[in-house]
């Protein structure tokens, strides 16, 4: 499984930050590549399994015809200690990547597909996801 992570990070390990993801998107709440677009509608934190299977579920519902961009990276190291292990000893290792994705962001975007065939792939893909998700159209005009 090719699941994406970082090639080099300045710091192996990172802090956890604020306890939730607050707010709105504030960038990347446009299409900017394809017709068609999946759009989070809340905040989560996603793994790079859960990505990497959307990902698969779109590209097999499109019979690997059209182009499909990813619009989040996970680049977030996510580490943990082992069970029933002592406190103290330093931070756990780094056990998985994940993304912050906040409301309004555009996880995917796809183009060269009729419609049915891009709301069906992203309705597929929202079913991988842990955050809730709108299927967008770009306006023309």
């Amino acid at each position: 499984m090719s699941l994406k992570q970082p090639k080099r990070t300045k710091y192996r390990k990172s802090q956890k930050g604020k306890s939730k993801i607050r707010g709105t998107a504030k960038g990347g709440t446009e299409l900017a590549f394809g017709q068609y677009g999946l759009k989070a509608q809340s905040n989560a934190r996603v793994s790079a399994r859960e990505l990497e299977a959307a990902r698969r579920a779109v590209t097999r519902h499109m019979r690997r015809v059209g182009k499909l961009w990813m619009r989040s990276f996970p680049d977030l190291p996510i580490t943990s200690k082992p069970a029933e292990v002592r406190m103290g000893k330093g931070k756990g290792t780094v056990e998985w990547w994940a993304t912050r994705v906040h409301a309004g962001r555009i996880m995917f975007e796809l183009d060269g597909v009729p419609r049915e065939t891009a709301e069906e792939a992203f309705r597929l893909a929202s079913q991988k996801l842990p955050v809730k998700t709108r299927f967008i159209e770009r306006m023309e005009g």
